[in-house]
């Protein structure tokens, strides 16, 4: 089976001992290709950097995660702006509205989450998106620019049934994490992922956070790492009733397609 972890942040600091390790490990574990997430100019300029050493096993994202948005000046923008003009970096983002805590002022996530639908736009590129605790607004500025766009990911979605159908409805893809395999706060996902079209699912780890709760044996740390995405297929094929190589499969030709990788 390949797979394709399309989301990872592992410009991380807790990757930077073990690094090569980490990465060995998730090819011996079948995951041929991992999108290096990009949160903030720091580490989209990384990501992009690791994905031009090494496009066969890497592609990255550039973009502003809400929480840093009030960090997206618009020198900061231009550089993002430069980043989506390399070939390796095949999405606009990390980026979207998170309402939960406000690290920076909702209007001004607003502001930088639309920056980031024009670039999308502009550069021809998909979204990597995040949405936590503002699906009304969210939805309202996605659905605006959309049929200017060429897709895009609702990454680690762990909202609604009624949040899910609206992306669906926009035509997006649904990116799913550990969170499916967590007994306590995954049980509402564990239904909803039934109701995600083939063609429209995607696996991630989001590592090093979200490591599966149904990993046995147990491992020695808390950090999540891309070899895990293997876990994350089992979960979701479960609780879909289909097969391990069924999931891999489709899974890996959305990522192939959404993203362009080769």
């Amino acid at each position: 089976m390949e797979l394709i972890d399309i989301g990872a942040n592992l410009t991380h600091v807790s990757f930077e001992q073990d690094f090569e390790t980490v990465v060995n490990a998730a090819q011996e574990a079948g995951i041929g290709h991992i999108l290096l997430t990009g949160t903030d100019l720091e580490t989209s300029t990384a990501a992009q950097s690791m994905a031009a050493r090494d496009s066969g096993t890497f592609s990255s994202t550039a973009g502003f995660h809400p929480h840093v948005a009030s960090d997206a000046t618009a020198e900061a923008m231009a550089e993002i702006e430069a980043l989506l003009q390399q070939p390796e970096v095949v999405a606009v983002g990390e980026t979207g509205l998170d309402f939960n805590r406000n690290y920076s002022p909702p209007d001004r996530q607003k502001e930088v989450f639309e920056q980031h639908l024009q670039l999308a736009v502009e550069r021809n590129k998909p979204l990597f998106l995040h949405q936590r605790d503002a699906h009304e607004e969210f939805f309202k500025l996605l659905s605006r620019y959309r049929q200017d766009l060429v897709g895009g990911v609702v990454h680690c979605f762990t909202d609604s049934e009624t949040a899910l159908q609206d992306y669906l409805e926009l035509d997006m893809h649904i990116g799913i994490t550990g969170w499916i395999c967590d007994e306590r706060r995954g049980l509402e996902l564990q239904q909803h992922v039934r109701l995600i079209p083939d063609d429209r699912l995607l696996i991630e780890t989001d590592a090093p956070y979200l490591l599966p709760r149904s990993l046995r044996p147990k491992p020695k740390t808390r950090r999540n790492e891309p070899k895990h995405l293997v876990e994350v297929l089992r979960v979701v094929a479960e609780c879909r009733q289909q097969s391990m190589a069924e999931v891999a499969a489709f899974t890996t030709a959305n990522a192939k397609h959404l993203f362009g990788l080769k």
